[in-house]
């Protein structure tokens, strides 16, 4: 076997499970705030356009993906992001990819060379595929802590020189998972003078772009930040973006990575033996939902209904505060938060997720430790129902 594969921590879910066992829930009906997995309903129209192309089953798909979905992400990206006309060119610039999370693993594979003593740097808390990224392509993951001081965003002055010199990879994840937190186009910019100044490659994670609380200031991105710079070449620059989130489609695993031509060469080869098409109808469903922003504005509505009507219940017991992005709330909670999350389960029956389990210790603290990660995905009933219950177990703690 890979011994690389002993590497691998559990993930969060499987250690909440663990945690949870021989605790009895309340005998209340169950809410979770847990799984940051979409439940708005998938628009018709996505529904629709895969039905009217179930013919595409008959055919193999390509890896790189039909000309059409690459022309409709180019055309998003550029407009979205205010990009130069024709700097992002479908055919070199693009890579359609069955499912976000299976990319952002992918690319660590391609990009790492295992040979040399090679450091993955990325935010602490994070998305755990990051790390498992950074263990199998023979990596050591650099863990950079994100806390209430600085603002929930690295601070990569700090970092030592020794470190960039061996990092190879620096995953970004803005809007945060699980902070919600923006990084600054200064920020995205300072990031692409580093790695032009240590020869990495920047990978950020972009997945909630789309849901943020003022209409008036998206959140910016990489590829943006590039171009403000003169970099329309993107290089060092590979971004990741998601259906999941922004349209409800978490099952349709539809993505896509875009950014410098000459890594995504070398990464369309991994994937061409990684063997993970997208098959026909969901990327014809795919054109689709980047052409429409309607509904992402409409799903935009529902996040900021529920962000408000739970902010307002649990701000006056909780130290938390309203996130700029995302579909998450980051609290502080009154007891460990593994003890908290028990508390919640067997007095309310509302499912979280410790935030020490979304982080690792380095330089002797751990970002997550008395937080929790409350996910507003659920029906604005149910969030208010479980933002009460939480309410409750914090009065009475």
């Amino acid at each position: 076997m890979n011994p690389d594969l002993a590497r691998l921590q559990a993930y969060p879910f499987e250690r909440i499970r663990t945690l949870l066992q021989g605790v009895s829930p309340a005998d209340l009906p169950a809410v979770s705030l847990a799984m940051g997995e979409p439940k708005h309903p998938t628009p018709a129209f996505i529904h629709a356009a895969i039905t009217a192309n179930m013919g595409g089953l008959a055919n193999y798909p390509l890896t790189k993906g039909i000309a059409a979905l690459r022309e409709a992400i180019a055309t998003w990206l550029t407009r979205r992001f205010q990009l130069p006309e024709g700097a992002v060119d479908a055919e070199q610039h693009v890579i359609p990819v069955n499912g976000t999370r299976e990319a952002l693993f992918a690319f660590a594979q391609a990009v790492v060379d295992r040979t040399a003593d090679a450091a993955v740097v990325m935010p602490n808390p994070f998305y755990q595929i990051y790390e498992g990224a950074a263990f199998l392509a023979g990596a050591e993951p650099v863990f950079l802590n994100c806390t209430v001081e600085n603002g929930f965003i690295p601070d990569f002055a700090a970092v030592p020189a020794a470190t960039w010199q061996r990092c190879q990879l620096l995953y970004l994840c803005s809007p945060g998972n699980p902070t919600g937190a923006v990084m600054p186009l200064a920020t995205l910019q300072q990031v692409l003078k580093l790695a032009e100044e240590h020869d990495f490659i920047v990978a950020s994670d972009e997945c909630y772009s789309e849901l943020y609380a003022d209409e008036a200031n998206p959140p910016p991105g990489l590829l943006q930040a590039a171009a403000a710079m003169g970099n329309t070449a993107w290089k060092r620059c590979v971004v990741f973006h998601s259906l999941s989130k922004r349209s409800n489609a978490p099952g349709m695993r539809s993505g896509f990575v875009a950014g410098d031509a000459a890594i995504l060469q070398q990464f369309l080869l991994f994937r061409t033996y990684h063997g993970c098409a997208m098959p026909p109808p969901f990327q014809a469903a795919s054109v689709a939902a980047w052409a429409d922003e309607a509904h992402v504005l409409e799903n935009r509505v529902l996040y900021r209904q529920k962000f408000a009507a739970v902010m307002d219940i649990l701000a006056p017991v909780l130290d938390v505060t309203l996130p700029p992005a995302g579909f998450y709330l980051w609290p502080k909670t009154p007891v460990d938060d593994t003890v908290f999350t028990r508390e919640l389960f067997a007095r309310a029956h509302v499912n979280v997720v410790p935030g020490s389990y979304l982080s690792r210790e380095a330089d002797g603290m751990n970002p997550g430790a008395n937080r929790i990660r409350l996910a507003l995905v659920a029906p604005l009933n149910e969030c208010i129902e479980a933002a009460e219950r939480i309410r409750r177990v914090v009065e009475t703690l």
